[in-house]
Order: structure tokens, then C-alpha cells, then sequence
């Protein structure tokens, strides 16, 4: 099978396309061939030696997974050949996407809706799966309540202003103006240009100093620090973004706040509760670009420094099977 074998970390050209023997299935394992996949932050942060320590090269590397199971292991007993799924492989676990097929637990995958074509449902596994298990897993977030949603222009930004809607909160989000329209389509109740507002300000006008419930954070920076200015009494902040230096939460003790830090979880139940959401319309693919498996580096360059299309926003995909 042809695969993206990253054989050293740093920049795209680390990427080296190799015809590599076809892995066979294990006990409660699928072979699936893979249909498309996606580029999410965590690829690029993966290729340049963010998690080094805990990858050995050469390695194949890549996120999510659409495909159809071409074959089964022993002991599987929910899944048969020819079942379109849809799934993010385990992160550190194994070798990941960026290849013609690919071998998962059947513990971690799920039907494909049906409603989306392969490289739509390539999107979703591990940006819209990291979205449910900030709002539904940790937040807990409730009809009525208020959340703010930091970079909702981005790969997971997108998700969760669609989740946090489908929930009947209300939605406030930080984007470039640019995006605003969009944004609102998706169900932003408000937005907030960072790059000409202090969204402290303008949380605690729009909100009549209350601040808001939930926040959302998916950029990092000061974020963890300063939400503890914005949040309601008993708020949360839920991030996904590593903590590079000590941040000083005083403003958040105050509000007797909560901090989830979520590295998500790969499992069936969640990818079946998407499932349902896309089917009835709720959650809605953002395909950007679409690249071959060979224009790989292209796709992680434009994600990771967007040199080419600055107002760029959504997902990324990368057709691989047909």
C-alpha cells in the first residue's frame, strides 16, 4: 500500500510517499481501506516534534479516518466487510491515516452517516469528537446557558458553535471579521472581532458584566488566565491547547470556576452521537481544500502558516481511496 511516512521530524519535506506492506487485522480488529482523511493542528504539531518523545520514526502519522472495512479480525462482532465507518485513530497508539488502509479496534469506530460523502465524513472523527467531549463530557452545558468559543473559524471551532447550538445555548465567538457572516450562518448568536476587540470588553457589555458560563478555549495564549474574567459564578473553561507557561488563574477562584483540560478519547458512542446529529442536519461538514495523498506537505503548509489563503477557515481533505 502507498502511505506518507514521515521519516524524521520538522518540515513537510519529512514526508517521503512509500509502497509499505498491507497490515493485517488483530483480534477485535478491522482492516479498513482508508477513503480520505483529513489535516487537523495536531498533524502539523506532530510532524515538527511537538510530541516526539512519544512517536518512534519512521512513523505514519494522520487523524482521522472515512473507509470501508475490507476485512475482520477475529472476535469482531458489531462490524462486517463492506460497512462504510468513520473514526480517529489512536493518538500515539499504532500508525495513523496517512495511508491506503488501515487497522482499528472496533471499540473505536463508527457507522458513517450517511447523508455525507467519504472525505466530507473525514472531517468530523477527531475535530467534531474533540467538540462533544468538551461541551457534552465536561462542560455539561445545558439549554440556556452561555458559552464563549474562542477561534470559531477553526477545524474545531466549526463543530462545537454547531453542537453548542443543537444544545440551545447561547453562542458567543472570537473570529476575523471576515468570517462573521459565516459563522452566524453556523449558528453564532454573537461574534467578536479579535483583531480590533478586547473580547473581555466586549463579553462583559454584551452580557451586562454577568460574563458567560462556559469558555471555550481552542487558541491557547493567555486565555486560561483571562477567562477567569468573563466567566458567570460556578463557570468553566474547557481547553485543548497545551499550557506552554504558568498562568496565573486568581480571577477564576473568585468565581468558584472549574478547568477541564481535554486530550480527547477515542470511542464508538461518541462517533454514533455525531452520527445522528449529521444525519438530521444538526452538524454540517466544512470542507475547505481537498489534496491527494501525494500533496500532503501543501496540506499541512496551508494549515499550519495559511501563507497563500489568510482568510482561510474549515477543514482540510486528503482523497486517497475512490
Amino acid at each position: 500500500m502507498k502511505a506518507a511516512v514521515l521519516n524524521g521530524f520538522g518540515s513537510v519535506e519529512k514526508f517521503e510517499i512509500l509502497n509499505i506492506p498491507t497490515p493485517k487485522p488483530g483480534v477485535d480488529e478491522v482492516l479498513v481501506k482508508v477513503m480520505a482523511t483529513s489535516v487537523n493542528p495536531l498533524d502539523f504539531q506532530v510532524r515538527r516534534g511537538d510530541y516526539k518523545n512519544e512517536l518512534q520514526l519512521p512513523v505514519i502519522t494522520g487523524h482521522d479516518v472515512s473507509g470501508v472495512i475490507v476485512e475482520v479480525g477475529t472476535g469482531v462482532k458489531n462490524f462486517k466487510v463492506g460497512d462504510e465507518v468513520y473514526y480517529s485513530p489512536e493518538i500515539f497508539n499504532g500508525y495513523g491515516s496517512y495511508a491506503e488502509y488501515h487497522v482499528a479496534k472496533e471499540s473505536i469506530i463508527g457507522i458513517k452517516p450517511k447523508n455525507i460523502s467519504h472525505i466530507e465524513a473525514a472531517t468530523f472523527p477527531l475535530a467534531a469528537g474533540t467538540a462533544w467531549e468538551m461541551l457534552f463530557i465536561r462542560a455539561q452545558l445545558k439549554i440556556n446557558q452561555t458559552i464563549l468559543i474562542h477561534g470559531g473559524a477553526g477545524g474545531v471551532g466549526i463543530p462545537t458553535i454547531q453542537l453548542a447550538k443543537a444544545m440551545g445555548a447561547t453562542v458567543y465567538t472570537t473570529a476575523r471579521s471576515v468570517h462573521h457572516e459565516f459563522l452566524k450562518g453556523l449558528g453564532a448568536d454573537y461574534t467578536i472581532d479579535y483583531e480590533k476587540q478586547n473580547y473581555i470588553d466586549a463579553i462583559l457589555e454584551m452580557t451586562n458584566n454577568n460574563g458567560v458560563d462556559v469558555v471555550i478555549d481552542t487558541i491557547g495564549g493567555t486565555t486560561l488566565s483571562d477567562s477567569g474574567k468573563i466567566l458567570n459564578q460556578m463557570g468553566q473553561v474547557v481547553t485543548l491547547v497545551d499550557i506552554e507557561t504558568p498562568q496565573n488563574l486568581i480571577h477564576a477562584w473568585g468565581k468558584n470556576a472549574t478547568y477541564h483540560f481535554v486530550f480527547t478519547r477515542q470511542n464508538r458512542n461518541k462517533l454514533d452521537e455525531l452520527t445522528k446529529l449529521i444525519e438530521s442536519g444538526k452538524l454540517k461538514p466544512v470542507l475547505n481544500q481537498v489534496f491527494s495523498l501525494s500533496e500532503i506537505g501543501k496540506a499541512h503548509s496551508l494549515l499550519e502558516f495559511r501563507d497563500s489563503a489568510p482568510d482561510f477557515y474549515g477543514k482540510i481533505g486528503i482523497q486517497i481511496g475512490s
